[in-house]
């Protein structure tokens, strides 16, 4: 049957000492080690503007039930104010972590400008271990293949059966409003194992003035494709369009013309079940709370097979509804970026950033198909 079961839930991380100072955990990473161990990466930070923002992460040796804090992820100094942040995932040679520094030279600014959705300063980044993360190097700085002159950490890496690395993320306006090369959604491409990046593939054409933005992208190899998926966000009209899609069939250096999946799902992310079913997470637009949604899928169309409310279908609005800016609704979302990996047993583990009352924490829900 192709039904959607909730087996348990649990914790990640949440502040061990909330009333002596604020402490903020978003944008969970998660690694299936084998044997019962995973590896969680996640942002701390006083909010998720604030100067002290930095990846961190925690380990479990029993299939996520219980996990320890390990503490920061890239331990490095710097000159000039900084604050970071990183997905991880596994490459055949170890692991490696995908993210941006962020250049704060006036630590009273934050990242993203009220009046254009501008972003700060930043360089792309790479981190690497070869001990299951115990100890990162890094961080590198990637020299992108085009310019941005900013762009979102949406995704970790995705490493393809030929060796070859796919950084998901997308162009984003600098501090100015500057976007040189308009909206597009993106996989950066390196076949030396992320020493160099000198291509890209573009999996969503927002163009150069209609202001159509494809946030938080999934990027996940299926079958002989590659799919991506993207939050749709009007941002001159400041609407939520349907979740789009494209494939790609040459290992990410073109993508077809993207089309409708069916579902209005902010920060909807994706773990292919097996060779047809798909496993979507995703805020909805339309109703509260976090959503999974199994979908059969045959590289055209998507058949929804059974959908189930998982997290916050209490809340009065759960995400971003266009009646603000877009940058202040983007720092007031009370939960999202969930991410998905299969366990051993055939269970699916998916963690997630929620806030409840004034501190969020990183959660996990462990799932039966």
């Amino acid at each position: 049957m192709n039904t959607l079961e909730i087996l348990s839930r649990g914790i990640v991380y949440s502040n061990p000492e909330p009333h002596l100072k604020s402490r903020q955990a978003f944008h969970p990473a998660i690694i299936n080690l084998g044997n019962g161990e995973l590896l969680c990466s996640f942002d701390i930070g006083e909010a998720v503007e604030s100067l002290d923002y930095r990846t961190y992460q925690a380990r479990s040796l029993d299939n996520g039930e219980m996990w320890e804090f390990e503490g920061p992820l890239l331990k490095y100094e710097s000159e000039i104010p900084t604050s970071h942040t990183m997905r991880i995932s596994k490459v055949k040679d170890g692991l490696v972590g995908f993210g941006s520094l962020v250049y704060r030279k006036d630590p009273k600014q934050g990242i993203l400008n009220r009046e254009n959705l501008g972003y700060a300063e930043m360089d792309l980044i790479l981190g690497r271990s070869n001990d299951k993360g115990k100890t990162w190097s890094g961080p590198e700085i990637i020299s992108p293949p085009l310019v941005g002159p900013a762009f979102e950490i949406c995704h970790s890496i995705v490493e393809l059966s030929d060796g070859r690395w796919l950084a998901p993320t997308s162009t984003w306006r600098g501090w100015d409003g500057e976007l040189p090369n308009g909206e597009k959604g993106l996989v950066l491409i390196s076949d030396d194992q992320g020493k160099t990046w000198p291509e890209y593939g573009v999996t969503f054409d927002g163009g150069p003035e209609n202001g159509d933005i494809h946030w938080e992208q999934s990027v996940f190899s299926w079958q002989d494709a590659i799919i991506a998926i993207s939050w749709y966000f009007d941002s001159i009209k400041q609407e939520h369009r349907p979740n789009r899609f494209s494939v790609s069939r040459d290992n990410g250096r073109t993508f077809s013309p993207s089309d409708e999946i069916g579902i209005k799902g902010q920060t909807c992310k994706a773990l292919n079940v097996d060779d047809e079913r798909i496993l979507l997470a995703y805020r909805r637009v339309d109703k509260p709370g976090l959503w999974l949604g199994l979908y059969d899928f045959d590289g055209k169309s998507w058949e929804l097979l059974h959908e189930k409310p998982c997290w916050g279908v209490t809340l009065k609005d759960s995400g971003m509804t266009g009646e603000g800016t877009g940058s202040d609704e983007l720092s007031a979302l009370p939960f999202g970026f969930p991410q998905m990996t299969k366990l051993d047993d055939g269970t699916i583990l998916m963690l997630f950033w929620g806030l409840e009352g004034w501190s969020s924490s990183i959660k996990w829900v462990k799932i039966k198909v």
